[in-house]
């Protein structure tokens, strides 16, 4: 592939939307979030515990039911995860990462539809998907999805 002065464009642009991303509200909150959870070192010896809670939970899962440990195990991945679950930072933290991921889906919308409007850009906020939909016919599923293919 030959470089261009329309590629060079093209990756100035995308330097500047990199630039843009990292620059915004949605990045800010996620980094601040992510230094709020690691440098908690309480809060990281729990995470590294229910790691490896949960490395034990995949290899009771291969036995299932039959493993000697299996209701030790089960109850004890679901406390730790409870447990983190209801900690403060790590909601912060989870709240941040899905603002940041819709941030990214929209922009991911955006280029796609600049495109065109017949390609489908994954995208993993429902609200975004519906937007995106079959409307312009070209699902290919034969119209199972109430679309006018």
């Amino acid at each position: 592939m030959m470089m261009t002065s329309e590629w060079v464009m093209i990756l100035e642009e995308v330097q500047d939307l990199n630039t843009m991303i990292r620059s915004s509200e949605q990045f800010a909150n996620l980094q601040k979030a992510h230094l709020a959870v690691y440098s908690d070192e309480e809060l990281v010896r729990k995470i590294n515990d229910f790691q490896r809670m949960k490395d034990q939970y995949e290899d009771v899962q291969r036995f299932g039911k039959y493993h000697p440990d299996y209701q030790t195990i089960m109850k004890s991945v679901r406390a730790k995860k409870r447990e983190l679950d209801v900690n403060d930072k790590i909601s912060a933290l989870r709240l941040a990462e899905n603002d940041y991921q819709d941030l990214l889906d929209e922009i991911g919308l955006l280029i796609g539809k600049t495109v065109s409007d017949s390609i489908k850009v994954p995208v993993s906020n429902p609200f975004f998907q519906s937007e995106s939909s079959c409307s312009s016919g070209g699902c290919g599923s034969g119209g199972s999805c109430s679309c006018s293919a």
